[in-house]
C-alpha cells in the first residue's frame, strides 16, 4: 500500500477542515473534489477571474448531495486581507492554488501578476499565521528554474527567472521560508511541471497546450507550435498534483516540512511527440486528423527550452508516487475533453 493510499484511509477516518484557494480553477477544483470524496470539510475561495462556476457544478455532481454539504464557498479575492482572514478561520490545512498563471500574460501585465501572485499570497500567509493553521501548502512553478540548463531539475539548483510570473513564484517561496523562520508557520511549496487534465480551460490566448491543441484538433483548426517542436516538457496529470497536495499537507515527517518539491513524473515529452500522442488518440473519433499537421511559428519569449523534474526528494520525504505518466493521463482525460471542449 502506498503512502497516498494509507493517507486516504486515515483522512476518511478522521476528517479535517481544508481551505482551497482558486477552488473554481483547474487544479483547485480537482483538489476540492478529492477532499470531499474523502469526507473532508472544505472551504473554497475564488474570485472567478480565471476559475469557472461550472467546475464547481461538476464537482457537486460527482461528489453527490451528501458530500456537497461539507463544502462552503467564499466568493472573494486574495488581494483583500479581510477575505483571507475570514477564509482561514478554523481551518486545519491551506491548499493555496489561486494565482494568475501564464508566462506571456505576466510579461504583458506584470503589475496584476505581482498583485495576485505575490501580494495575495502574503495576505494568505498572514491569515494562516494569525489563525494558527497547521500547514500551508502552496502552488509554486517549474518556471523558477529559469535559465539554468541542468536536467533533470533539482530543487536546490535554480537559475535566473525569465518572466515576471517566475519572479512572483520565486518570491512566494522566499516569503514562505521567512514565515516558517519568523513565525513557526509550517509551509511546503509545490513546483508544478505542466499539469494537465479535466477542467483545464482551452480558451484564450494563455490556454495550456494540451486542452488548447485538443480543442483545435476536434474542430479542425490549426495547431500552432512555438519553435521547432523539439522543446520538451515534463507533463504531469492532475491526479499526481492532487496526491502531492494531500501528502504535503499531512506528512508527519519533520524533515519534509518547510521545503519545496517538484511535482511531475521525471519524463520529457517534446511538443512534436505530444502532438503525435494527441492525434493518435483523437483519430479514432475524428477522421479528418489522418493528414492533419501542425503549423510552426517563432519561439515564445520567456519560455525555457527543456524541462524535466527530479522527483526523488518528494518520493523520499513525503512518499509521493505518481500514478499517471503522460499516456495514461491522456487516456484518462480524453472522454472529458471530448465531452466538454
Amino acid at each position: 500500500m502506498t503512502s497516498y493510499e494509507k493517507l486516504k484511509i486515515e483522512l476518511e477516518a478522521k476528517p479535517k477542515i481544508w481551505l482551497v484557494t482558486g477552488a473554481a480553477g483547474f487544479i483547485g477544483s480537482n483538489i476540492v473534489e478529492t477532499l470531499l470524496k474523502l469526507g473532508q470539510r472544505v472551504v473554497g475561495l475564488d474570485n472567478f477571474s480565471t476559475g469557472n462556476r461550472w467546475n464547481l457544478a461538476e464537482v457537486k455532481k460527482h461528489v453527490g448531495p451528501a458530500r456537497w454539504k461539507n463544502y462552503k464557498f467564499i466568493s472573494g479575492d486574495i488581494r483583500d486581507l479581510k477575505t483571507c482572514q475570514r477564509a482561514c478561520h478554523g481551518v486545519d490545512f491551506v491548499s493555496h492554488q489561486a494565482a494568475l498563471g501564464s508566462v506571456p500574460r505576466s510579461i504583458e501585465d506584470p503589475l496584476t501578476a505581482n498583485a495576485c501572485n505575490l501580494t495575495g499570497s502574503v495576505h494568505l500567509l498572514v491569515a494562516a499565521r494569525d489563525h494558527k493553521v497547521k500547514r500551508f501548502v502552496y502552488a509554486s512553478s517549474s518556471a523558477i528554474y529559469g535559465d539554468h540548463p541542468r536536467l533533470p531539475k533539482v530543487e536546490d539548483i535554480i537559475g535566473r527567472p525569465l518572466s515576471p510570473y517566475a519572479v512572483t513564484k520565486y518570491v512566494n517561496e522566499l516569503y514562505a521560508d521567512v514565515f516558517a523562520r519568523c513565525y513557526g508557520l509550517q509551509t511546503i511549496g509545490l513546483r508544478y511541471f505542466n499539469v494537465f487534465g479535466p477542467r483545464q480551460d482551452p480558451n484564450g490566448a494563455y490556454a495550456a497546450v494540451v486542452p488548447k491543441w485538443i480543442a483545435a484538433m476536434m474542430k479542425n483548426q490549426r495547431v500552432q507550435i512555438n519553435g521547432d517542436g523539439k522543446t520538451s516538457r515534463d507533463f504531469c496529470y492532475v491526479d499526481n498534483a492532487v496526491q502531492m497536495n494531500l501528502l504535503a499537507a499531512t506528512t508527519t515527517n519533520p524533515k519534509a516540512v518547510n521545503q519545496v518539491y517538484n511535482v511531475a513524473v521525471n519524463e520529457r515529452t517534446s511538443l512534436n511527440e505530444l502532438f503525435a500522442l494527441l492525434r493518435e488518440r483523437l483519430l479514432l473519433y475524428y477522421p479528418h486528423l489522418k493528414r492533419y499537421q501542425p503549423v510552426y511559428r517563432d519561439f515564445r519569449p520567456g519560455d525555457v527550452r527543456h524541462s524535466q523534474a527530479d522527483i526523488s526528494k518528494a518520493r523520499r520525504l513525503v512518499g509521493y508516487a505518481p500514478t499517471h505518466r503522460i499516456e495514461r493521463g491522456l487516456d484518462a482525460a480524453l472522454d472529458w475533453y471530448r465531452r466538454n471542449l
